[in-house]
């Protein structure tokens, strides 16, 4: 378990994070989920030993690491930029850090040879220089590059940021299988929240040097806890005072306060009631946004605008100018005061 106990950090004069506290369980894929300049990366870097707290303790399994040096907490790290070494082979890469251990050669074979098959680089590719592989085949000797050294702990910083949108898809699904077949706690920083939402066992909501909330990747989505959460995790629409008042005229259920912020997600605007409890609202269609799988509409509800997300099944288009009926369901409204 990795914990951080009432923590500080500084730049100077200028504090970066403050009181944090949070807990990490052995075997989690736990993700630090931001924008830019939040805190999730010094975080991170203070977890790996590159920062040092000015107030507070980290403790991995109980013990205090904060001072013990970056090459003794058990700690494996994947970059951004995966700083791997331009000059050497694949293969002298990833055996690197058993080198530095003086391991015989014959270990150090098996071992680049065991972790390499995992992530399916071939003989031929480790025989390769560094600036010869694709962005993908790079990531993957990153990968094996921490890997190889059996590490407890994984720390994985925006590692995928620098690929297409295709290979990063696919990567994903490798990074989980691996974390799970090495049985490692990972760590892992993203300001993608699909990222976030699609590996994670858990996740914590960084803003402004502070964690917003910490949950399940259904539990952010489905009851964010502040509206800052709401807002980043998935697609939302504000209801505004007016739609919220008629709302509450055509509910038989739970009523909202109007002068709250009050939000509900695209794809819980349906077009067909699918509870008995959903509110019927009038709709103009003022646009439609077609993307392959689904569209996303802009509807009007009295002086209003609302969006919704509708699944394409190549039937059903609803045009600029069309009136229809829209049904939302009381439980799928996001309240904040």
């Amino acid at each position: 378990m990795i914990q951080f106990e009432d923590v500080q950090i500084r730049y100077g004069n200028t504090t970066v994070i403050d009181h944090l506290n949070l807990e990490i369980n052995t075997g989690e894929f736990f993700t630090f989920l931001g924008a830019s300049g939040c805190g999730k990366t010094t975080t991170l870097r203070a977890l790996a030993g590159f920062l040092a707290p000015s107030r507070g303790d980290i403790r991995i399994n109980g013990q205090s690491i904060v001072n013990v040096p970056v090459e003794k907490r058990g700690i494996g790290m994947i970059f951004q930029n995966y700083a791997l070494f331009p000059g050497m082979t694949v293969y002298e890469n990833i055996a690197f850090g058993l080198k530095v251990k003086r391991m015989k050669k014959a270990d150090i074979r098996t071992a680049v040879d065991r972790v390499a098959e995992v992530v399916e680089l071939s003989q031929d590719q480790l025989k390769k220089n560094i600036s010869r592989l694709s962005g993908g085949q790079q990531q993957r000797v990153a990968i094996a590059r921490a890997l190889v050294n059996n590490p407890e702990i994984l720390l994985l910083d925006e590692p995928l940021s620098n690929l297409d949108a295709k290979l990063r898809k696919q990567l994903r699904i490798e990074l989980k299988k691996m974390q799970k077949d090495f049985n490692i706690t990972a760590v892992y920083v993203t300001h993608d929240q699909d990222e976030a939402l699609t590996l994670s066992d858990r996740v914590a909501v960084f803003h402004n040097g502070k964690i917003e909330q910490v949950g399940t990747p259904d539990e952010l989505y489905n009851k964010a806890a502040t509206e800052y959460v709401c807002n980043f995790i998935g697609d939302v629409t504000r209801l505004n005072g007016d739609l919220i008042r008629l709302f509450n005229e055509k509910s038989n259920g739970r009523k909202f306060d109007p002068n709250t912020a009050c939000y509900v997600r695209r794809e819980r605007v349906e077009t067909q009631r699918l509870c008995p409890e959903a509110v019927e609202l009038e709709a103009l269609v003022l646009e439609r946004e077609f993307y392959g799988t689904h569209s996303i509409y802009t509807y009007c509800v009295g002086e209003s605008v609302i969006r919704g997300y509708v699944k394409e099944n190549g039937c059903s288009v609803h045009k600029p100018g069309e009136l229809l009926k829209i049904y939302i369901d009381p439980r799928d409204i996001l309240q904040y005061s």
